[in-house]
């Protein structure tokens, strides 16, 4: 049985990209240690942590948002790892409270436009979505989503909680419709001329670029891209990670993963594999997509930081009737 634990590891993943099959098998490849995934949604894959309990066979649980990540660190569900790897290659921005969790890829919240409708000047910046001039202009997804509760998070720590709260509210009398679907959507409502600007995550924006649809060229022909906020703090930026699971069976084969996650092969597959960027300084991506989309400032806003104020962005969200 021992033999049996020392070449097995049961990784739990909200992660839904293909391309990540190619990483484990380059990791079984690497290491004789097969992997077994189960791949839920976030919020029931966390559920069947809890349930689970101590007999849990989780050893890694992969998440997408600092949200998410919050919210499994506030239940428990994980454990804190000891790597000299991950602490020399991981930097603190994208490293979780206590060494919980790692992150091991980003992407920007981005702003698009509709090119006929909109002035780009009119939205720079985050805090301009907020501002009289786009009134009935404004389209996001939930207010409860996990990429909103992030941005929230980053707009906290800029602005201050009354600060964020006032840009709250101001989205939300300057929304074109109640908040509904999910990030390629709100692209979408931009070139149909429902919105005039909306949020969505970087790497959405790219999928519907590459696309070789009649209906998102199109799509693409009527929408234009900025990089929030370049003369001060920079574009928001959210992560994918990974930890050890609280009760994990196969321990140090959990670490090895996390410290294989941080590895250049692995890291390109991120950038690759799904339009992301790597969190681990110097690695080399060759990805015309994210060549194509410019050099841009980052917020370095740590990503333990927009997890720690998870909780006050969705009373935030609450108080001001973001649903």
């Amino acid at each position: 049985m021992a033999q049996a634990e020392e070449k097995v590891i049961n990784v739990y993943s909200a992660r839904h990209y293909a391309t990540d099959e190619m990483m484990y098998q380059d990791f079984t490849k690497q290491t004789g240690i097969t992997i077994k995934r189960l791949e839920l949604k976030d919020e029931a894959l966390l559920e069947r942590m809890r349930s689970e309990g101590a007999r849990s066979p989780a050893d890694v649980v992969l998440l997408v948002d600092a949200a998410r990540l919050a919210t499994a660190q506030q239940q428990g569900l994980f454990q804190p790892v000891k790597s000299k790897v991950l602490a020399s290659k991981v930097p603190a921005q994208f490293t979780g409270e206590n060494g919980l969790w790692y992150a091991f890829s980003s992407r920007s919240r981005v702003i698009v436009y509709n090119k006929d409708n909109i002035d780009p000047k009119q939205a720079q910046n985050y805090e301009d979505l907020a501002k009289p001039a786009l009134k009935g202009k404004v389209c996001t997804r939930s207010g409860s989503h996990p990429y909103m509760l992030s941005l929230m998070s980053s707009m906290i720590s800029h602005l201050g909680e009354k600060g964020a709260e006032n840009w709250a509210k101001g989205l939300v009398d300057n929304m074109a419709r109640s908040p509904k679907g999910g990030d390629t959507d709100q692209i979408r409502a931009v070139a149909s001329g429902e919105c005039g600007v909306a949020l969505t995550n970087s790497y959405y924006w790219v999928r519907v670029v590459n696309s070789d649809k009649p209906e998102d060229k199109e799509v693409v022909s009527k929408v234009g891209f900025i990089w929030p906020n370049q003369s001060n703090y920079g574009a928001h930026m959210n992560v994918s990670g990974a930890a050890v699971a609280k009760f994990a069976p196969n321990k140090n084969n959990a670490i090895k993963f996390l410290e294989y996650l941080a590895s250049d092969s692995a890291q390109k597959y991120f950038a690759n594999g799904n339009n992301e960027w790597p969190t681990v300084p110097g690695v080399k991506v060759d990805n015309p997509a994210l060549d194509a989309l410019g050099p841009f400032k980052q917020d370095v806003t740590p990503a333990k930081t927009l997890a720690a104020n998870t909780a006050l962005s969705q009373q935030i969200m609450d108080r001001v009737g973001f649903k």
